[in-house]
Order: structure tokens, then sequence, then C-alpha cells
């Protein structure tokens, strides 16, 4: 059917006449600015330090609760419940470390292997510095190195303990 409108353009789309172009679309532009802000506490909170002075001096009942951990930057877990057992235990606590029999049989099977405390360290597939800990009495005991102690020496090591 044939219409008004030019083939080219949709029945939809607006007519020219009625679009602002130009300077004139500057003129219509009339923005507000927007401020974002925190929204203040409702309720019982909403009362500032200077309303509940204000409400003392006129008379009127005022009740002030602090909350029981309210204010200051504390950890929960600061209020230790045995700080007095753990003040009054003046105790040293150490590792248990392997005892002198073991270290010095464990140097003298490693040295009638021929082996040094790399080579060991090695064929136990652990690192040296562990070897040596083993020999100067400083490491704490552990069954699976020294079951791997063991099988690598071929002796029966006596208890690290």
């Amino acid at each position: 059917p044939p219409s008004s409108l030019p083939a080219f353009r949709s029945p939809r789309a607006p007519r020219p006449e009625t679009m602002p172009s130009g300077p004139s679309l500057q003129t219509q532009q009339d923005w507000a600015p927007v401020v974002f802000q925190k929204a203040g506490p409702k309720g019982k909170a909403a009362r500032s330090a200077g309303e509940v002075n204000a409400a003392r001096r006129s008379g009127a009942a005022v009740e002030t609760d602090r909350k029981l951990s309210a204010g200051g930057n504390k950890s929960a877990h600061s209020a230790v419940p045995n700080a007095k057992k753990l003040d009054e235990n003046t105790e040293a606590f150490r590792h248990e470390t392997v005892s002198h029999d073991f270290k010095m049989a464990l140097q003298q099977a490693r040295l009638a292997k021929r082996m040094g405390q790399a080579a060991l360290a090695t064929a136990v597939n652990e690192k040296q510095s562990v070897i040596n800990e083993y020999e100067a009495g400083r490491a704490i005991p552990n069954g699976a190195i020294i079951s791997k102690l063991n099988r690598a020496l071929g002796v029966r090591l006596p208890r690290a303990k």
C-alpha cells in the first residue's frame, strides 16, 4: 500500500523536525549532581553524644549501655582464661632429641661402612643436614628416618630417646 513516508525510512522512526540537533542539545541538559551518603544509624543508635547530654540536662531519664567489648581494637582471643596458670609456669619445655648413645652408634655405623654424611643422606633420600643433626644430637627423632638409617647401614641403632 502506498504511504506518505519515503521508502527508505521506517514508520517508527521519529520525524527529523522533532529531533533536536546542534547547539540546542546543550541547552536541554539539566543534569543534577548526585551525592551518595552513608545512611546514619537508626533507632537507639541515632542518639549522638550531644543529644544524650541535652536529655540529661533537661532531667529526662537517660539509659546508656556500653557493649561488652565495644571500642578498642582487641582480639576476641586476648582474654586468655589460663593466663594466671601460664604466668606461674616457669618450667622450660624442650623437644625430645636423640640420645648420646644413638648419635655415637650412628656415627660408628656410618664410618664402618666408609660412608660420608652426604652419601648416607642420598642412600636414605634425605638432606645431608638431617644426617648432621642426628649425629650432632640436635634432631627430633623420626621413626621413618631411623628405620631408613637402619636399613641403609645394615645395623640396629639403639632407641633414639
